[in-house]
């Protein structure tokens, strides 16, 4: 059999895993790459330009190259992860190994953005053209968003997505052309933002905070694009739903006085609607859910994902959120959980979530971990949170009775009515 071929295959198996669970993660950065990132040597040829394309963070000095010594320290990296990407078990990546890697990657990256504009949907609809594509609200270049306008003599309401990936991947293209049709044939405007990833140098709520810009943003243009500032919804799934649920349950977070006119504009939403959303980020809550969920003996740490080379659960944690101990990450994560920050004046949500509460986990442990994070006892938790504050809540699960079908019809009669 062709070595090429042989080769392939063996990395792909790796490399398939770890773009699904975080997007291209080999590129991530590390305290290794913090100090090879100052070698002044750099080499430039397609594979680098390529690896900085789908992974800018790569470049950490920022002057546009791959350095030798990043570019080490990277390969470093992927085979501390992700040993079976060393194929000849010689310790390093050789070009070749490098080059799979990198073109799977591509592949991933291509097909996910090929679900965004012009292309055909199972229904054979194409997507439409945004109205307005890639428009910039931060310095980042994961700081824009499309936006598509609905017809109207009058300003319309906007519905605002905000992707998930577990902050670490996912792209404003992945907005459902189902749900981008029926919400611009109800006459509501449409955004699709994208924003940071977390990194050791872009903690939490790095990611939040973009989408609190992006808000405020698209409100400053709401004469320009004829859009109703006084009726803005934000909906999206997983971490994104984690953001629309801290965005709908925080205090307004306008600064009247600031300098910055964006920054003057209202934070609150109209309503929000999420889907296998993590209602809370406090450790102590998951730990007692997943006992629940799967009885004492499960290690629920070894869901924890590294994070740019770290894998110590609790170093993964305060890096996370940006902090120097357990108790500084408990506090920061807490104030944009929504178990934690919701009130009696807040929005009303619709929750949706594919399992019902009697659901037995699945045995397969690679679907194992999504279950888990998108399970609905956290929808459950919540619902009993807004019961108590008397709050407007809707909870869909399979079987699960409700005055709205989905959320389109929620976020339709929201912002119309």
């Amino acid at each position: 059999m062709n070595n090429t071929f042989t080769l392939d295959i063996k990395l792909s198996l790796v490399v398939i895993t770890a773009t699904v669970l975080l997007g291209f993660p080999v590129l991530g950065r590390s305290d290794q790459l913090a100090e090879a990132s100052h070698s002044s040597v750099t080499v430039s040829n397609p594979m680098n330009n390529q690896i900085l394309k789908i992974k800018p963070q790569a470049d950490r000095n920022g002057d546009g190259k791959l350095s030798d010594a990043e570019k080490a320290a990277m390969k470093k990296m992927i085979i501390k992860r992700f040993p079976r990407s060393d194929s000849d078990r010689d310790g390093d990546l050789s070009e070749k190994e490098l080059e799979v890697v990198v073109r799977i990657a591509t592949a991933r990256a291509q097909n996910q953005g090929s679900r965004g504009q012009g292309k055909k949907t199972g229904q054979g609809r194409e997507q439409k053209t945004p109205t307005h594509a890639n428009v910039k609200y931060g310095k980042h270049e994961r700081n824009v968003f499309d936006i598509w306008l609905a017809e109207s003599d009058k300003p319309t309401p906007l519905a605002i997505y905000i992707h998930g990936g577990g902050f670490r991947a996912g792209s404003k293209e992945k907005l459902s052309n189902d749900i981008l049709s029926q919400l611009l044939k109800a006459g509501i405007s449409v955004a699709s933002i994208n924003y940071r990833y977390l990194t050791i140098d872009t903690p939490l709520p790095t990611s939040h905070h973009d989408a609190r810009r992006a808000l405020q943003f698209v409100r400053s243009k709401a004469v320009e694009w004829n859009v109703d500032r006084s009726r803005v919804a934000a909906f999206g799934g997983s971490a994104g739903a984690q953001i629309c649920m801290w965005l709908a349950y925080s205090d307004d977070m306008a600064k009247p006085k600031s300098k910055d006119p964006i920054e003057r504009e209202s934070t609150r939403l109209t309503c929000a609607a999420t889907t296998g959303g993590q209602t809370t980020n406090q450790t102590e809550f998951w730990k007692e859910m997943i006992t629940d969920l799967m009885g004492s003996q499960f290690e629920a740490e070894g869901f924890v994902r590294p994070l740019d080379g770290l894998a110590d659960p609790e170093k993964v944690r305060m890096a996370t959120w940006g902090a120097s101990s357990l108790e500084e990450a408990s506090r920061i994560a807490s104030l944009y959980s929504a178990l934690s920050i919701i009130s009696k004046d807040d929005p009303p949500i619709f929750m949706t979530y594919s399992m019902d509460p009697s659901a037995k986990p699945p045995s397969d442990r690679n679907r194992l971990r999504g279950w888990i994070i998108h399970h609905v006892n956290l929808g459950i938790a919540l619902k009993e949170k807004t019961d108590a504050l008397e709050l407007e809540a809707h909870l869909k699960y399979p079987g699960a009775e409700l005055k709205y079908p989905s959320q389109i019809e929620f976020l339709v009669d929201k912002l119309l009515n």
